[in-house]
């Protein structure tokens, strides 16, 4: 079960690497606005403010990669802490933004936190 929860946790650390991407490098860009149901007026008036949130995706994903990379304990207690703030950054963002994030964020992270806390 370990494996998979590593794994897991990796495919997690790589969504938020590309969620950053888009949102810090690529958040004007036809395809990324389309992805997000923007207008390219709409892009660009909220180009830092989506940087902004985009950073903090990067910081998810560095603090699940350390998760993957620190010795135990840290390592697993790392992954507990940030595949649980991907969920309830998942969660808020339903409520808050769009349902969709539910299915995008919340529900992997959901899973990959499920996979740690029972390799444990």
């Amino acid at each position: 079960m370990r494996v998979v929860a590593e794994i897991l946790v990796g495919l997690l650390a790589a969504l938020h690497v590309y969620i950053m991407v888009m949102e810090m490098f690529l958040w004007t860009t036809p395809r990324v606005r389309a992805s997000f149901g923007s207008t390219a007026e709409f892009a660009e008036q909220t180009k830092v403010l989506a940087a902004n949130q985009g950073l903090y995706n990067g910081f998810l994903a560095a603090g699940l990669i350390w998760g993957l990379i620190a010795s135990d304990p840290v390592g697993h207690d790392a992954q507990i802490f940030f595949t649980a703030c991907v969920v309830v950054a998942g969660l808020y963002g339903g409520a808050t933004a769009s349902r969709r994030i539910l299915l995008v964020q919340a529900l992997p992270g959901a899973i990959a936190l499920a996979a740690v806390l029972f390799s444990g």
